[in-house]
């Protein structure tokens, strides 16, 4: 059986127990059509709703509908644009060896797939979350960067209170980031993308959801809640806004 593995040129101290290889070889037929399922019901919505840089960079890293995710091989289409790789691991990792591999330009990415009790939710991030909902950002050169620093930012800061505070800038960004885009607000945050229940809260306005501009000391104290849909979010102008604001943020807290 071959199994797929990712090159580390970066010496990883934290985060090195956690690396794995990817089995893809191992995968079932079942666990594949789970995959395309999950893809074809985003799609459409995505198609319409998503910012340009995520429908490029779907493209650009060779995502397919019908079969999961090789990371060796999207790593090898996403390298030479931004330095970033898909990097496989055996599941949730503790803050300093997350912020490491970020620091690194290596993106945790959890292989296992929800099953099909699953679709709509899982309370752990899978390959679905993780490769279709982040991975596609990684191809943005800004995106890129702005990752890139703000791992850097947090693994160096000391305070519990400075890392609660700078988790608020990745939620509202990475995990629920929303950007106007010709007087369009578009999606971008992986929570948003793999989502459909908490994408299609955006998309109609349902009523309780607030999107605010983008400002740097409302975010740092919005309080996140993990358990229910967004009430409110923080739609920016351009990325470059939100790598200005980590810089800013590194100022703050650092």
């Amino acid at each position: 059986m071959s199994v797929a593995a990712i090159p580390t040129p970066t010496k990883l101290h934290a985060a090195e127990p956690f690396l794995i290889q990817q089995d893809w070889a191992g995968y079932t037929p079942e666990q594949h059509d789970i995959w395309r399922e999950l893809v074809l019901r985003r799609m459409p919505q995505l198609v319409q709703h998503a910012c340009a840089e995520y429908l490029d960079g779907f493209h650009q890293i060779g995502l397919q509908a019908d079969q999961l995710p090789d990371l060796t091989a999207v790593s090898k289409r996403l390298q030479p644009r931004t330095g970033w790789q898909s990097t496989p691991v055996s599941g949730f990792l503790p803050a300093d060896a997350f912020f490491e591999m970020l620091a690194a330009r290596m993106f945790p990415t959890t292989t296992w797939i929800r099953s099909r009790e699953s679709m709509e939710y899982t309370p752990e991030p899978d390959i679905f979350h993780d490769v279709f909902g982040h991975v596609p950002m990684h191809a943005h050169p800004v995106f890129a960067d702005f990752l890139e620093h703000y791992g850097k930012v947090c693994a160096a800061l000391t305070s519990a209170d400075a890392l609660e505070r700078m988790g608020r800038l990745f939620w509202f960004t990475v995990e629920f980031g929303v950007i106007r885009e010709r007087g369009e607000i578009k999606v971008y945050g992986s929570g948003l993308i793999s989502s459909h229940g908490e994408c299609t809260q955006v998309v109609e306005r349902i009523a309780g959801l607030e999107i605010r501009d983008f400002n740097l000391e409302q975010v740092l104290e919005e309080k996140v809640d993990t358990g229910n849909m967004q009430k409110v979010l923080y739609a920016i102008e351009s990325f470059e806004q939100i790598y200005e604001a980590t810089k800013e943020a590194e100022a703050r807290l650092g």
